[in-house]
């Protein structure tokens, strides 16, 4: 069983089925993207490790990476339509130059701003690493490439045009923020990308994109979407990627059990339709356990369940192989260690409902 993954916003079994439908241009489209995200695996992996060695002893790998400056550090290339051996690609735009005209260049560049902003106000984290980390964006990757991804290092953006709407990846934060919030998770727990703990891995990057975006547009947990991806996709194709709020809604591109009693129980064998043990199917549960706490606990989700999940993630309380029982009862536990006693009964309840806990 393999954990090796590129950690894409368009799910596996999506770009499967899409493969495996009638019609020739999304046929192409989703075999090509299937293709260059199998392409980034084993680069994922080896940085990912690199960066937790990093973490844990900063002189044994100084050489990585230089010291950080203060405040924002983001860089964002433009890659030409070219390949992995041309990441980054050309230097476009850097903190505090004005816009460059390309939309998304410059769409990147926004709302990696506004996730770096989200860490750094709302969570009190100094980007991905929490020591300043320069966040790297690469666009128009590869000719034909209807994804995004964070590779490890860098995020790395397809134009789209067939799956996803002309360059509507970089430009939209829940996708930033999420692939950004596999960064977070990979500098710290290192979830492996398998079954529960790859699910867990999911829900947690789309509990950064979810809570960036009512951050920014300063939104409460009621007055939220909870959509992943939104207005990204061709129409055909649904509203949004996901929904936290409501996983098997069948206008999203991507339905998702919302509870235990719907959980599939899917192999790790390299087969896209399994989606890494059903990463991004299974993910839902925890989705929903999240949406109904911070719903519960009320006002902004940053200053109460995404603090609580926050806390669970960097607290020493999980470990790469944790499942969904270990992040119930770690978030319970810090509900009760940093919230009051009704956010602990919130975040119980949550995962009472989504039947984790019994």
């Amino acid at each position: 069983m393999s954990h090796i993954a590129c950690c894409s916003v368009a799910p596996p079994d999506l770009l499967a089925r899409l493969a495996e439908g009638d019609d020739p241009e999304l046929r192409e489209a989703a075999l090509a993207t299937i293709a260059a995200s199998a392409s980034m695996r084993t680069q994922r992996a080896i940085i990912g490790r690199l960066a937790r060695e990093l973490d844990r002893d900063p002189m044994s790998l100084a050489f990585v990476t230089p010291p950080p400056a203060h405040g924002l550090q983001q860089t964002v290339y433009d890659v030409g339509h070219l390949g992995r051996s041309a990441l980054p690609g050309k230097r476009v735009r850097g903190a505090g130059d004005p816009p460059s005209g390309d939309e998304a260049v410059d769409g990147a560049y926004e709302t990696t701003e506004a996730t770096y902003n989200f860490l750094k106000d709302g969570l009190g984290r100094d980007s991905i690493d929490d020591k300043g980390m320069e966040l790297i964006s690469s666009v128009h990757y590869s000719a034909k490439f209807d994804n995004a991804f964070w590779q490890g290092a860098q995020m790395v953006y397809g134009d789209g045009g067939r799956i996803f709407k002309q360059n509507s990846l970089p430009k939209c934060l829940s996708v930033t923020a999420h692939e950004n919030g596999h960064g977070v998770v990979q500098h710290t727990v290192g979830l492996i990308y398998s079954k529960q703990p790859g699910a867990l891995n999911e829900a947690i990057a789309d509990a950064f994109g979810a809570s960036a975006t009512q951050y920014a547009k300063k939104q409460t947990a009621a007055d939220a979407d909870w959509l992943i991806g939104e207005d990204t996709l061709m129409p055909p194709l649904g509203k949004a990627l996901r929904s936290m709020k409501n996983p098997g809604d069948p206008d999203v591109a991507s339905p998702q059990p919302a509870k235990m009693s719907e959980y599939r129980d899917l192999p790790d064998d390299g087969d896209p339709r399994n989606d890494n043990g059903g990463v991004h199917i299974n993910s839902g549960i925890p989705n929903k356990a999240f949406y109904l706490a911070a719903t519960t606990i009320g006002g902004n989700t940053w200053e109460g369940a995404g603090k609580i999940w926050y806390r669970a993630l960097t607290s020493g309380l999980l470990s790469p192989t944790s499942d969904f029982k270990a992040a119930a009862d770690a978030t319970v536990k810090v509900a009760k260690q940093i919230g009051s006693a009704s956010d602990a009964e919130a975040v119980e309840a949550a995962w009472k409902e989504v039947e984790v806990l019994s």
